[in-house]
């Protein structure tokens, strides 16, 4: 029979899972949006954004905020897909990896796509879930000459 204890600890896991999930969705509607009020509420204020030095490893909130701004200046347009997560919970510490998948409009490269790995560290304090740490593994990045929007907001840009 379930106690009281068992199902409390359930429903903990069960909501922690849903934080989590939630944060790895805002960082790509932050990125893709240029939300930087959303970016900045994800993240624990000496977390570390280790992308890698294509995209530049950065610490602490603030440093995090002017990255995003040197990316979106250099890709102004982001549209990330993530997959395939996996989220392992022990207590208030949480560690994940997600696979990304992204199409990108560079501005020297023009159309181009993203792959790779993130490796996330999550942690609750104060009853508030966030990102410690997310390291990029980058898989590839493959321009795409001949691809180009007909339809839509990027389409729209480009005429």
């Amino acid at each position: 029979m379930a106690t009281t204890q068992n199902i409390a600890a359930r429903i903990d896991a069960l909501e922690s899972q849903f934080a989590l999930d939630r944060l790895i969705a805002a960082y790509s509607q932050a990125f893709d949006n240029r939300d930087e009020a959303l970016l900045r509420s994800i993240w624990h204020s000496d977390a570390s954004l280790l992308p890698g030095d294509a995209f530049g490893n950065c610490t602490g909130i603030d440093a995090i905020i002017e990255s995003a701004h040197r990316n979106w200046a250099q890709i102004p347009y982001m549209h990330h897909w993530t997959a395939n997560p996996l989220i392992d919970i022990n207590g208030d510490l949480a560690t994940g990896k997600v696979a990304l998948n992204a199409l990108v409009t560079h501005a020297e490269m023009g159309p181009v796509q993203i792959s790779g790995l993130y490796h996330d560290r999550f942690e609750r304090r104060d009853g508030h879930w966030a990102f410690t740490e997310r390291r990029f593994d980058l898989h590839y990045v493959t321009p795409l000459p001949n691809w180009k929007p007909v339809a839509g907001i990027e389409a729209a840009s480009q005429s």
